[in-house]
């Protein structure tokens, strides 16, 4: 890829004008959280990278009409829409597998595949420049994972079975996904419940201060009418008792991550399975984003599928992620969609701090690869998501890199020195705009 090259004043405007489309309304509402999100996004390229997926897809967006290996079908599957290393982790599923895969789907939408590829492996340029590894390292890892990509993008297409692709679980993860899986498997719902509740009149209540705010009458009426109507999309299965669904308490929070900066979102205690007190639930209700992605795909029958971006948010997720959370659905809030989830106590995320066995990083990256073509896979005209994806995807994604075997590693290998070098610079760009007070609004 040639991204054109700016003079750093210029390359300035340019990021200030993406973040003012990207951020400027939940800036302006809540402008203390973005100055906790801007200093974590200053505090290294990497973390700068994750937090500004709407300035990857602004220089991406003249690919939008073709490019290398997308045609009309490689062109509009269901992406992840924010694919980088640290996009990773555990989750348990809704057949009570610990399962390690791609996680955090918020801007997940219908695209282009090389966007998730191309996304990753500028990733992997910026923690292999932060580990020190040379350039043709990289290049080394960004090869192994477009290899592991598609030799499982491969397999699927050719009528491979599931139990021969099986998951990451703890039976089949090795290094640091094992890892990881242990991690979770350590932890307990108990031990969640501890962290945020505590018990008063012989009844589990959310526990005052760690964040949470005590929500006035009016809005914990509002709180519980779009509870109402997020019971409505859960499906059948998820219903274990009649009165798993019976709320116990409710606060407010608000968000302060890289990604959750200025929306407003709640938490509610749930009776869960049964009356033991250890087995409540506890679930977020949160204002939805707009995914950055969004903004670049302007086919009318992918932005008129959605009803709002909670409702986009769970579909992309069901359909990306094989047995997902069973209570994950959408509702309404002040007429702004809304995602609602458990709270999981079994997120581990995959941790690179201590991944610096270059032996190691390339076994790593390489499971990544084959967990992303599972994904990329996943959601086609076989998931029960056919209307905006009616083929298979697997397929369609291997014919296309079969044209042309030889540039598909090399493609990525470009782009994400390029992109890697691109996204340094900018990262020091953006520390100079924002200590400087340059960013409006802050």
């Amino acid at each position: 890829m040639s991204v054109p090259q700016p003079t750093a004043d210029e390359r300035g405007e340019q990021i200030l004008a993406v973040f003012g489309t990207a951020f400027g309304e939940l800036l302006a509402a809540d402008p203390a959280a973005f100055r906790v999100k801007f200093r974590k996004m200053a505090s290294s390229a990497f973390a700068f990278y994750r937090g500004t997926a709407c300035l990857f897809y602004a220089d991406l967006e003249r690919e939008q009409h073709g490019g290398p290996y997308l045609d009309d079908r490689t062109g509009r599957v269901w992406i992840h829409g924010d694919l980088h290393a640290e996009n990773f982790g555990t989750y348990m599923d809704a057949q009570g597998r610990l399962i390690f895969n791609v996680n955090d789907f918020d801007e997940a939408y219908v695209g282009p595949f090389t966007w998730d590829l191309k996304r990753f492996a500028a990733s992997v340029a910026l923690i292999g420049y932060s580990k020190a590894l040379s350039d043709e390292q990289i290049s080394d890892l960004v090869r192994i994972y477009a290899a592991a990509y598609r030799e499982r993008i491969h397999d699927l297409a050719t009528g491979a079975k599931s139990d021969e692709v099986p998951p990451f679980t703890l039976d089949t993860a090795e290094g640091p996904l094992l890892d990881a899986l242990r991690d979770a498997r350590a932890l307990t719902r108990f031990g969640l419940l501890d962290s945020m509740t505590e018990i008063r009149d012989f009844e589990r209540r959310f526990a005052p201060g760690g964040g949470s705010i005590e929500l006035d009458a009016a809005t914990r009426y509002k709180v519980l009418a779009a509870f109402d109507g997020y019971l409505e999309t859960l499906p059948e299965s998820s219903l274990t008792r009649p009165d798993s669904y019976r709320v116990k308490d409710v606060v407010g929070r608000r968000g302060i991550g890289i990604g959750s900066a200025g929306l407003p979102s709640y938490n509610i205690l749930l009776e869960g399975n049964s009356d033991a007190l250890e087995n409540d639930v506890v679930i977020y209700l949160k204002q939805a984003q707009t995914p950055a992605v969004s903004r670049h795909i302007t086919d009318p029958a992918v932005r008129g599928y959605f009803r709002h971006e909670g409702h986009r948010t769970v579909i992309s997720q069901r359909a990306l992620q094989a047995h997902a959370d069973p209570w994950l659905g959408w509702t309404e809030l002040d007429g702004a969609g809304q995602l609602v989830a458990e709270v999981s106590p079994y997120a581990v995320d995959l941790d690179w701090s201590d991944i610096d066995d270059l032996e190691e990083i390339s076994a790593v990256v390489a499971d990544l690869g084959r967990a992303t073509a599972t994904m990329h896979a996943a959601a086609d005209d076989e998931s029960g998501h056919s209307d905006l994806v009616p083929f298979s995807t697997e397929r369609a994604i291997d014919a296309a890199i079969a044209a042309d075997e030889a540039g598909f590693a090399e493609l990525l290998v470009d782009f994400a020195h390029t992109y890697g070098a691109r996204a340094r610079a900018d990262h020091q760009i953006f520390v100079d705009l924002f200590r400087n007070g340059r960013i409006p609004g802050l």
